[in-house]
This record gives C-alpha cells, structure tokens and sequence, in this order.
C-alpha cells in the first residue's frame, strides 16, 4: 500500500554539527531508488509501506552500526487508492489557496 513518510533521523550526543552524520542518512535514501525529498527538518519518502521501512531501518542503521546513538521522528501517511502524494499534497494546496484568493 503507498505510504507517505517524513522521516528525521539524527545522531544523539555526537557535537554541535551533525551535517556529516546527516548526509550519510540521506545518501541512504536517495541511493534507494524511492521518490524522496529533504528540507531543513525532514526528508520525505514515498512507496509501498515495506519498502519505504526498510529504507528508513537502512538509513537509521548506517549510524547505528558505527555505535552512535541515533533518534529517529517519523510521520506516516497511508492513505489507500492514492500514489504520488508528495506532489500530489502540494497541488492540492495550492489550488486551495488560488481558490481562496478568488
């Protein structure tokens, strides 16, 4: 079933800067081969629930398996009879917005 995620994966108690450990996970997520999309907070994942879960165990693993503490926040939207949801959300937004600017 499609299922839309944002996922924050950080590593706990490692210093001020965590850019390094960070772009690990997302390298992660972007080599999985599923539609994704990172802002300052969170990266988004979309795919079928057992796919977009293993990426997420992969991604929090890769810092994990070096021994560092790792936090991970995670919203899922599973809403059957829907694909595309990370556009598909945005559009319909902003249609509402243009149709309240009316």
């Amino acid at each position: 079933m499609n299922t839309l995620i944002a996922v924050a994966i950080a590593p706990c108690g490692t210093g001020d800067e965590l850019s390094a450990e960070v772009a690990e996970v997302v390298r992660v997520i972007r080599e999985s081969g599923l539609p994704s999309r990172t802002t300052s907070m969170f990266t988004e994942i979309e795919g079928e629930w057992d796919e977009v879960m293993q990426v997420v165990k992969d991604a929090t693993f890769v810092l994990a398996e070096k021994g560092i503490r790792t936090e991970v926040v995670l919203k899922a939207d599973v809403r059957p009879g829907f694909d595309h949801m990370m556009d598909g959300k945005l559009e319909r937004l902003d249609a509402q917005l243009k149709a309240q600017e009316a």
